[in-house]
């Protein structure tokens, strides 16, 4: 029954194959062609699947490891298959939603938040330092504010890519939640200048750290004052 769902599911994915919608994802590295807001329609229909959702992930296939996040269960993950899965996400938008819709929500987050902050892999250690950052913004008792700083300032400039902009998230998120280190975060943003000429659609907030914290920190200061 499991095998044959699959195989429908595969098969729909397939049908919704879109050129265009392939060619806008694949120069963000992602090498599928399904809208995603049609992903999610299918995701709501078939609702929570969990075995359905690793037979999906098992096909290697971006669109249906996509789907399969949808509709997973995250807290049935054991640690050790949120690892393996995190090094199996071949594509950002696959890695990205894993981190963001499974392992925020698993008990096993902040094991693998201290794991990952250390692998030698930069696309791993990437997820830990967003999971570090989900903690700045939603838990940072007991987190080493200064440590991460110093970190930052040592590494970000030369990390890798992907690992650039998870630190530099970070960065931001540190200025932004924690006054004390507003200046501090600010300054090395400034100093290190990453992403700093990212082009920035009209509307949208610049990633370049100073800006960002200091946008973020004023509209804040705008909803408390109304």
């Amino acid at each position: 029954m499991a095998q044959t769902m699959v195989a429908e599911v595969m098969a729909e994915l397939a049908a919704l194959e879109d050129p265009k919608s392939r060619a806008v994802n694949e120069r963000h590295g992602d090498d599928h062609g399904v809208n995603l807001g049609k992903l999610r329609a299918i995701a709501k229909r078939l609702r929570t699947q969990q075995e359905l959702a690793r037979r999906l992930w098992e096909t290697d296939d971006t669109a249906a490891r996509l789907l399969a996040i949808l509709i997973c269960r995250p807290k049935a993950f054991e640690r050790d298959e949120l690892d393996v899965m995190l090094r199996e996400a071949r594509t950002p938008k696959v890695h990205d939603w894993l981190v963001n819709y499974v392992v925020k929500k698993s008990p096993h987050s902040e094991e693998l938040r201290l794991a990952w902050s250390a692998d030698p892999d930069p696309v791993v250690a990437s997820a830990g330092w967003a999971l570090t950052t989900e903690r700045v913004a939603k838990q940072p008792d007991g987190l080493d504010l200064t440590g991460l700083l110093d970190a930052i300032e040592a590494e970000m400039k030369d990390a890798p890519d992907r690992l650039q902009w998870a630190m530099n998230h970070c960065l931001a998120q540190i200025g932004i939640e924690h006054a004390e280190h507003r200046a501090r975060a600010i300054a090395i943003g400034e100093r290190l200048e990453v992403l700093k000429d990212y082009p920035t659609p009209p509307g949208c907030t610049s990633p370049f750290a100073p800006v960002w914290i200091s946008e973020m920190v004023r509209r804040q200061q705008d909803t408390t004052e109304a």
